[in-house]
């Protein structure tokens, strides 16, 4: 099974879903999967894939009202990206600290 960071990484490693996604962000409502096909130029069933691999990223929460399906986005999921890239990002600091101080020393 796939780690949340991963599933993550992979939903918005596409374009595609990157645009669906921001679109849902936009949108700050659910949309229906109709509303959101209407804005890309792919049939229905491949919007759904790219919907369901957002959902299981935990990027989008689908619900149901009637025959029609909502989506919503969880923006707060990013947040597992931004640690992960904090984290690189101190790490870098503190490498370029470390030969700033070196360089500085000699």
């Amino acid at each position: 099974m796939q780690d949340k960071i991963t599933k993550i990484f992979k939903a918005i490693a596409d374009p595609t879903r990157r645009e669906i996604f921001h679109a849902l962000v936009l949108a700050s409502t659910a949309l229906s999967i109709t509303q959101i096909s209407s804005q890309f130029d792919m049939s229905r069933q491949g919007l759904t894939k790219h919907i369901k691999t957002l959902e299981e990223a935990g990027l989008v929460y689908i619900g149901s009202k009637g025959r029609e399906r909502f989506c919503n986005a969880n923006p707060k999921q990013l947040q597992e990206v931004n640690k992960w890239i904090k984290f690189y990002e101190q790490f870098w600091d503190d490498k370029l600290d470390n030969l700033d101080r070196f360089l500085n020393d000699s």
